[in-house]
């Protein structure tokens, strides 16, 4: 029989932990193959902070490191100063990215880092009990806002793209989604330019935003997950390129 799909390299052969319909898989996986296809895999160095996001190191087949919540830009600016010929990228959750490294995204596109960094959000705290997030909509049930997010008192959905492509330093920034086999193909064009901008020595930092499912912690289906991304999320949170 012609194969028609198989794993790309640096996916590791291993089992998934990740809930029934996560949308971290899909992501692994455009991340691996963006890294075969550029032929960077012995260059790449892999940053994932604490969250559901940390696991990646037990996925993708390169070098990685873990650090504290929020901090991967800060390491990532470490890493690619004293290694300018490696591949540095990060890997976050909007818990991790959004909120206790709101500070360092922020100061690491300002500089001008030359890093990539791949920002999954699916609107919650994943890792630790499904807690509203930065990024939680308004009226969205989280663990921690059983009637609903409320703009009085727990204020609106930070809208992180939007807010780093004011930023000299940010050369590309674009926010893709995992909902659909088109969103999905778009979102692996849109990791490959990033990765592409840092391989070719473009001075600044790319992120590509990645909307995500959490059918656990929005008590949903995986189906119901990802029609709740096309039909409530991306009016939140708009597809597109932003900047570059």
């Amino acid at each position: 029989m012609k194969t028609v799909l198989k794993r790309t390299p640096t996916l590791k052969d291993c089992v998934t932990h990740y809930c029934p319909g996560c949308g971290h898989g899909i992501a692994h996986r455009l991340v691996a193959e963006t890294i075969d296809e550029l032929d960077i895999r012995d260059r790449t160095i892999g940053i994932a902070p604490v969250g559901c996001a940390v696991l990646a190191y037990d996925y993708l087949d390169v070098d990685m490191v873990e650090v504290a919540h929020g901090r991967p830009p800060a390491v990532a600016t470490g890493m690619k100063r004293t290694n300018p010929d490696r591949i540095i990228f990060s890997y976050q959750g909007d818990g991790d990215l959004a909120s206790i490294g709101a500070a360092e995204i922020l100061h690491a596109a300002h500089r001008g880092e030359q890093i990539t960094v791949i920002f999954v959000n699916n609107a919650v705290f994943g890792m630790t009990g499904g807690q509203m997030a930065p990024t939680t909509m308004i009226d969205q049930v989280t663990s921690t806002t059983p009637k609903g997010r409320a703009a009085s008192g727990e204020g609106y959905p930070l809208q992180v793209s939007e807010l780093l492509a004011t930023l000299p330093g940010a050369i590309y920034i674009e926010r893709c989604s995992l909902h659909s086999p088109a969103q999905i193909r778009k979102t692996k064009k849109a990791i490959k330019h990033a990765f592409e901008l840092q391989i070719d020595g473009a001075q600044g930092l790319s992120l590509v935003e990645v909307l995500s499912p959490c059918p656990t912690y929005w008590r949903m289906t995986a189906a119901q997950a990802l029609e709740w991304i096309e039909n409530h999320m991306t009016d939140v949170f708009p597809l597109g390129r932003l900047k570059g």
